[in-house]
């Protein structure tokens, strides 16, 4: 009788440690995964907001139009830029160069005094700063209020 009772003992024992060996193998896999997965939705590092010090608009009296530049700027590289005169409901769209520069874009309707939103779209990931145009380079007093 004891024989038989060790030898249930014997196979419950060999079915736990199996089951906890698979309960083991199927961890690590999910452990694994997770880990690969979480390289895929890891967060970005934000680009900044466009530097009112690096933008220029080259206002054109006659014509009443101007055009934007950025100063280079390698956190901008590729990005499509979009330059949007609120006083006005128009403007233009760009691509930043490979040194993140932008411009001279195309001439659009602006006068000194409006308001422009420069904004820089990388991925998934769009920065914007308002500015009151003025002749040259801009500044931080520049900034919409």
């Amino acid at each position: 009788m004891q024989d038989k009772e060790a030898g249930v003992h014997g196979a419950f024992l060999a079915i736990l440690t199996g089951v906890f060996v698979s309960y083991r193998a199927v961890g690590a896999l999910a452990l694994v995964l997770c880990a690969g997965f979480a390289g895929c939705i890891t967060p970005s590092i934000p680009i900044p907001p466009p530097d009112p010090e690096q933008m220029t608009f080259d206002l054109e009296l006659t014509t009443g139009n101007a055009r934007f530049s950025y100063a280079p700027s390698g956190v901008y590289e590729g990005a499509v830029v979009y330059v949007f005169n609120r006083n006005r409901s128009t403007g233009v769209i760009d691509t930043a160069r490979a040194d993140g520069g932008v411009g001279p874009t195309l001439p659009f309707p602006t006068a000194a005094g409006d308001l422009v939103v420069v904004s820089f779209q990388r991925d998934t990931q769009t920065v914007s700063t308002c500015i009151a145009v003025r002749q040259g380079r801009q500044s931080a007093a520049d900034l919409c209020r």
